[in-house]
């Protein structure tokens, strides 16, 4: 079972939501966030990219940029940009991208329910990046930003949003950087807060869709508040930490794809024909070509695009992890062909998120940056499900899940 719970949310008033708002924190870096908040002194970048108040060049990891976090978020409350709600609700969380509208509930997602895999995970977590996200957490006593969870379908949940979503939001705007609309409802007559704890009661399992570093360091933290504290009791409110959970059926993955820096020293000419071995490889000239089906892939080489097909027998449809589009192109190009064994270190290779289009493969290749661009066939809801209740990792870099959760439109205090 899956245990939830409301909690008293810190969020901006209405008429500040937008100059607070922000986008998350690693989805940018220190001069992006820095340009977004140039003249804005609301903007949750002081709090959860606090480098932007030091000058440029300042190591955001420096033990003084997290207690400018801290300082921040103190101040953002001081002065009444931040406030907190004065009972535990549950919250209403819609994006709309592209016309299509996704409905997300803002919960307590409970510590002990991620360390003991009831919330599932689909990727590895690097101790670095945990650390980094743990620090911001202590120093700030919060969860400043929510991660993303997937849950089952679930008609009467479906219900009760909709009863809420009748009514006029909270907050509605369409934000500045993203062009995506966000909007917020509070969910806070009791019957209903009670029905949607006894509903997610009844999950088997929460799904982990984005922010992996951020879960398990809110997970490690509340775990190591429980630790310390020799008075613990259980209900505490670090025993939570704040997810935004969204039903499977209403998320879309797109693709992740891969660029190239070289050929590991073969012509193009020698590269095709090695692929050629696997793939059945048909070239599509100079427009862009997009993958349309499983184990079908999107190839820029030299100013053309090619569609590569994976021969049968390559790949395992029974195999969780084989049938993936990321395992058979890790296996049999980028390692196999091109000597790329690890994914997360190897230098010659970058990742782009579908988001930004098959042009900006095709960009990075004409510039001479990279040799060669390969888009990949999306992961399904479903797959990521299915390899996540085996107990398996997906390979690095496998999703991407957009839109992108706003972040400072809903905060939760560990205490």
């Amino acid at each position: 079972m899956a245990i939830v719970k409301p909690f008293k949310g810190v969020r901006p008033p209405k008429n500040l939501v937008e100059q607070v708002a922000s986008r998350p924190y690693d989805v940018l870096n220190s001069e992006e966030a820095r340009a977004e908040a140039k003249g804005n002194e609301k903007s949750l970048y002081h709090i959860i990219r606090p480098e932007i108040d030091f000058p440029v060049g300042k190591d955001e990891h420096d033990e003084d940029v997290y207690l400018k976090a801290a300082e921040n978020f103190k101040m953002f409350q001081e002065k009444g940009w931040l406030i907190q709600d004065a009972k535990e609700n549950y919250y209403v969380y819609a994006q709309t991208m592209n016309g299509k509208t996704q409905y997300g509930l803002v919960v307590g997602a409970y510590v002990e329910d991620y360390m003991k895999g009831v919330i599932k995970k689909h990727e590895l977590t690097r101790r670095d990046k945990e650390e980094d996200r743990m620090k911001h957490v202590r120093v700030n006593d919060a969860n400043i930003e929510p991660v993303f969870f997937a849950y089952p379908e679930n008609k009467e949940l479906d219900a009760i949003v909709k009863k809420y979503t009748a009514r006029p939001a909270e907050y509605d705007f369409v934000a500045e950087f993203d062009g995506f609309g966000h909007h917020v409802w509070v969910i806070d007559e009791e019957a209903d807060i009670k029905r949607i704890t006894e509903l997610f009661a009844a999950m088997p399992a929460l799904y982990i869709a984005d922010g992996h570093h951020r879960s398990a360091a809110a997970a490690l933290v509340g775990a190591e508040k429980a630790k310390n504290n020799p008075n613990h009791r259980g209900d505490e409110e670090y025993n939570y930490f704040m997810a935004v959970c969204f039903p499977a059926d209403q998320l879309t993955i797109i693709d992740y794809n891969r660029v190239v820096k070289d050929l590991n020293g073969l012509s193009d000419e020698e590269f095709l024909l090695k692929l050629s071995q696997h793939f059945d490889v048909e070239c599509k000239g100079t427009e862009e070509y997009r993958p349309n089906k499983l184990h079908n892939f999107s190839l820029y080489l030299g100013g053309k695009w090619y569609s590569l097909t994976a021969k049968e027998g390559t790949f395992n449809d029974n195999d969780p992890i084989g049938v993936l589009d990321v395992t058979i192109s890790s296996n049999l190009i980028l390692d196999e062909i091109l000597g790329i064994k690890d994914l997360r270190s190897d230098k010659r290779i970058d990742f782009v998120g579908g988001i930004r289009g098959l042009g900006e493969l095709k960009k990075r290749v004409d510039s001479g940056e990279m040799r060669v661009a390969l888009a990949l066939y999306p992961v399904s809801m479903k797959q990521l499900m299915d390899i996540a209740d085996s107990g398996n990792i997906m390979p690095p870099k496998t999703t991407w899940f957009e839109p992108k959760l706003r972040s400072g439109l809903i905060i939760h205090k560990l205490s």
